[in-house]
């Protein structure tokens, strides 16, 4: 029978944020369905211009998810029963806008995006560009830190680490956001007659990631 020792290694990486993302949530509610299409497009068509109006091309303001329902509304009857009644369709779109992280960038975007005939919601995160490297850097530092136990583990316990007979790694998608919050209200921005410099530094993304590896002992 082969003497085996299976070891769980993991690897944690601190990155600074060089990324900023801003999703936009649009709704649209009226009784006729070409006129909740006409608005919905109205929306972006305004958005889109407003960005273009500081340095974006239309291009860049991405449609994530777009969905048209049918509203219903409940009301009561003379016999004080409870009835629902066509009230049209209602239009949700989310938007993303995607840029480097730039401070000065980001009040401009948002100067405009008040500006804008519209009121979205708005969610604003920092994240980085090469998710890739972040994650290879993560595998490669639970590979070596495996690596590192196994070899204080067999040695002493005066034993040799054999060859590796087996990886168990479960792919998942990295949570690459800061936990640094930023909160506006477009009442506010409407305020500014002009960019401001912000003076933000968000916290860097700690994340971490696990593999599980097999060797023969000796």
């Amino acid at each position: 029978m082969d003497h085996l020792i299976t070891v769980k290694g993991m690897g944690n990486v601190s990155v600074k944020p060089d990324l900023i993302i801003i999703t936009m949530s649009l709704e649209s509610h009226q009784y006729e369905y070409e006129k909740t299409m006409e608005f919905a497009a109205d929306s972006v068509d305004a958005l889109q211009k407003s960005l273009q109006s500081v340095g974006f091309d239309k291009r860049n303001l991405k449609t994530t998810n777009f969905n048209i329902t049918t509203h219903y509304q409940n009301y009561k009857d003379k016999n004080n029963n409870y009835r629902s009644k066509f009230d049209g369709y209602i239009c949700k779109q989310n938007l993303k806008l995607k840029f480097d992280f730039n401070m000065e960038t980001m009040s401009k975007v948002l100067i405009a995006i008040a500006k804008a005939p519209v009121d979205p919601k708005l969610n604003i995160q920092f994240s980085v560009k090469d998710k890739g490297a972040v994650s290879e850097e993560l595998l490669t530092k639970a590979t070596e830190n495996a690596r590192r136990k196994a070899e204080i583990l067999t040695k002493a316990s005066g034993v040799t680490l054999g060859d590796l007979v087996n990886i168990d790694y479960n792919w998942g998608e990295l949570h690459l956001y800061s936990p640094t919050r930023y909160e506006t209200d477009n009442r506010c921005m409407l305020l500014a007659e002009s960019s401001y410099d912000l003076d933000i530094e968000p916290d860097n993304i700690d994340v971490s990631d696990t593999v599980s590896f097999t060797w023969e002992v000796k």
